[in-house]
């Protein structure tokens, strides 16, 4: 059974940093592009980050990009989202997701990774705050 489990989120006071983690079982982790989407009160779920397969490439939501930092360990089946700078509208659940289609760009090449099966984390909450 395909099962994705995040780490504890936390309060954060603006400015702070933290890095949360998904654990990943029951499927065969290097052939999924993973993803950390997040959803706060009254929004949509959108997309923060996304890494292939491999590990290679990675693209960011243009309100993260510089701040947070996505990576895998796939001798670990395990996603990570770095977020450092945190602002209060970080606030939010944040999701794991392997298999949704991403896009990413090196120079003029771009292209897109995806798997046929989707699976997504419970979802962890992190509070910006001071």
């Amino acid at each position: 059974q395909a099962q994705l489990v995040e780490s504890e989120g936390g309060l954060v006071q603006p400015g702070g940093s933290l890095t949360v983690s998904c654990a990943a079982s029951g499927f065969d982790f290097k052939n999924y592009p993973m993803s950390w989407y997040r959803q706060s009160p009254g929004k949509e779920r959108e997309l923060v980050a996304g890494i292939s397969k491999e590990g290679g490439y990675s693209t960011y939501a243009d309100a993260v990009k510089g701040r947070f930092t996505i990576s895998r360990d796939n001798a670990k089946n395990s996603v990570y989202l770095q977020m450092t700078d945190l602002k209060r509208d970080d606030t939010a659940v944040y999701y794991c997701n392997a298999g949704a289609k991403i896009t990413v760009s090196s120079g003029d090449f771009q292209f897109t990774q995806s798997h046929e099966s989707e699976y997504w984390g419970q979802g962890t909450q992190v509070t910006v705050s001071s």
